[in-house]
């Protein structure tokens, strides 16, 4: 038996430990409510509210420091489920402009996972002044619901919908994959917004507001002691030019089409037009941004939500003849005095592809101002036919590797999502198409002339004629010059791109018939400037869905270019009569900042080729 003494011992340890395991509580409890003040602001949360500052989000210039996006206040009624008890449900129904099953589904939704009856979710997003105004001289009657502060997009001029894009809800996919997102957050969707996402959207804080029995917020909990700052976004200076831009969607409005315009020099974006297009503002705020959308999604003859500029694949038609007279002379196989028959056609096919009345032969200077069917026909043949290559399917792939580090066929990296890539077609295709050995040069000739199967983005053709304005090479086209106070760029965009021609005296060439078409016996003489060398390509592109497409790109001055520009408009035919005015006019009121020509420009302006209203005959 253990002694009297060992019992004692027990008795102290016993004892000891209880005495400890109280000190611990005592401790403990007086931690939690005395010094730790997070558990008074839950035991106190009918009282204090956690609210999410949102930051403001950058704003947007143009090159010129000119106002393109900014700020406006706006409101979202917030809802606690599990505080919304004896709410006064037929006034707020009232305010809100909803009926009882509309207010019940919302609070269901408000319930439900990722929702939770004890969080804060929206029940009304974005309300107007008018429903924020009422709300707030009655918000004592809605007990559960409380008003939080946002800032919506504002678009002081109703331009550059397309580069610019739009903010919406986040997907609760994203919301799930990335921890910054609450499902009723807004994340850029399309253009700029959605490319500078995350330099634009700043980072949240947290407010601890204290509310009276009447539900209003009287003030910050401890002085704001618990609050964190929200950090507004990083401002954005876009290279766009907003006079060049406002310009140019006057000029096509009521046409189809689209028109890039590059500063050559830097690869910044002047102006990008996608026509039809839509005042951004509309897609701004709760239940009218709803009715914008779907109005403008469902718009089926004019698509104005489908930019062009970026995602629409056309045929070039006669502008990539430039392409194809640059390769021939960097392969040796034509010089400027080079000259192919003409018979109205191209002869070995009979006349396919047919060509335009122009005199006689001509030399490559000629040929591109006058823009030969024929000629383009034979330089297109010579290429892939050189007798270098073993095989004719090797000559094919020596044209299109040397087409693509131009740009068609492949994706140019810009900073505005959704660009397509355009289609140069493979030997596979072909193969598949005609069989293996079943095809030559002569069976896809129309290549040369910019048809067949051959599609360029609008913004891949002004990058062709920046290239050219280049003599070779071409910076990644780019919308935003500088982000933050610090005007950050990433390097890519100073990055030189080197084409497959870097021959200057092949550009030289090329550039003096580019020339030769605004002057006299040229494609586009009659859009000549006074005292401005402009050096451009017609095109009219076939379409085998309709009317052939009017397509011109042209950059000026001849010598330091400041802008390389291409334009294209849907089914309204030669390339002189639409498109070279329209590109023409914009260099003119990019490099002057005025038009000499009003007859040309009212000509354009009330041009009406969506509903066929102030049309002319067509002439080349």
């Amino acid at each position: 038996m253990p002694s009297n003494s060992q019992l004692s011992n027990r008795k102290l340890v016993i004892g000891g430990f209880f005495v400890l395991v109280v000190i611990i509580y005592i401790i403990r409890l007086f931690y939690i409510q005395v010094v730790d003040d997070r558990y008074k602001v839950e035991a106190q949360n009918n009282a204090i509210r956690r609210l999410t500052e949102y930051p403001v989000r950058g704003v947007i210039y143009d090159r010129n420091g000119k106002l393109l996006v900014f700020n406006e206040a706006s409101y979202d009624l917030m809802v606690i489920p599990k505080e919304a008890k004896n709410c006064d449900t037929v006034g707020l129904c009232e305010i809100l402009e909803i009926d009882k099953t509309e207010f019940l589904k919302r609070m269901k939704k408000a319930c439900q996972a990722p929702n939770s009856p004890r969080k804060q979710s929206i029940f009304e997003k974005q309300m107007s002044a008018k429903t924020y105004a009422a709300l707030q001289e009655r918000l004592y009657r809605f007990k559960g619901f409380f008003v939080q502060k946002r800032a919506v997009r504002k678009y002081p001029k109703p331009i550059a919908a397309h580069l610019l894009g739009y903010v919406g809800e986040v997907s609760k996919e994203k919301a799930k994959k990335d921890s910054y997102y609450n499902e009723g957050d807004y994340i850029g969707i399309s253009g700029i917004e959605r490319s500078y996402e995350t330099e634009l959207r700043g980072v949240k804080g947290v407010q601890c507001a204290i509310t009276n029995v009447h539900n209003k917020t009287i003030g910050s909990y401890m002085d704001g002691k618990y609050d964190t700052l929200a950090v507004p976004g990083k401002p954005l200076y876009c290279s766009i030019d907003i006079v060049l831009q406002e310009y140019g969607e006057k000029l096509l409005q009521n046409k189809k089409g689209a028109c890039v315009a590059i500063e050559p020099s830097t690869g910044e974006i002047l102006a990008l037009i996608s026509s039809p297009g839509y005042d951004p503002n509309l897609l701004v705020g709760g239940k009218e941004r709803s009715k914008n959308f779907t109005k403008l999604y469902y718009d089926s003859l004019n698509l104005p939500l489908f930019n062009r500029a970026l995602t629409a694949m056309y045929p070039p038609g006669s502008i990539f003849k430039l392409i194809g007279a640059l390769i021939a002379q960097n392969d040796g196989l034509i010089n400027r005095n080079t000259s192919f028959p003409c018979a109205m056609g191209y002869p070995p096919m009979g006349g396919k592809p047919k060509c335009h009345a122009h005199g006689g032969g001509k030399n490559l200077i000629g040929s591109i101002a006058t823009s030969c069917n024929s000629y383009y026909s034979y330089v297109f043949r010579e290429i892939v036919d050189q007798k270098k290559y073993p095989k004719f399917i090797d000559g094919y792939n020596h044209w299109r590797d040397m087409v693509m580090t131009f740009g068609p066929g492949t994706k140019l990296n810009t900073d505005l999502p959704y660009d397509k890539p355009g289609n140069v077609p493979s030997v596979k295709y072909y193969n598949k198409v005609f069989g293996e050995n079943g095809w030559r040069s002569n069976t896809v000739v129309s290549l040369g002339i910019g048809q067949a199967e051959l599609l360029l983005v609008p913004y891949q053709m002004a990058n062709v004629v920046a290239t050219i304005a280049n003599r070779g090479y071409y910076y990644t086209p780019h919308c935003i010059k500088g982000v933050g106070n610090e005007k950050y760029i990433d390097s890519k965009f100073k990055t030189k791109h080197y084409v497959g021609v870097q021959n200057q005296e092949a550009y030289q060439n090329v550039i003096d018939g580019m020339q030769g078409a605004l002057e006299p016996g040229g494609t586009a003489f009659s859009n000549r400037l006074k005292d401005i060398v402009v050096c451009g390509k017609t095109g009219t592109a076939q379409n085998p869905g309709g009317k052939d497409h009017s397509v011109f790109l042209a950059f000026a001055p001849r010598d330091n270019p400041k802008i390389a520009i291409a334009c294209i408009v849907e089914n309204a035919g030669f390339g002189n009569t639409w498109a070279a005015p329209v590109v023409t006019l914009m260099i003119e009121k990019y490099l002057r900042g005025k038009t000499l020509r009003p007859d040309v420009e009212k000509r354009i302006l009330e041009a009406d080729l969506i509903h066929g209203k102030n049309l002319i005959p067509e002439g080349h």
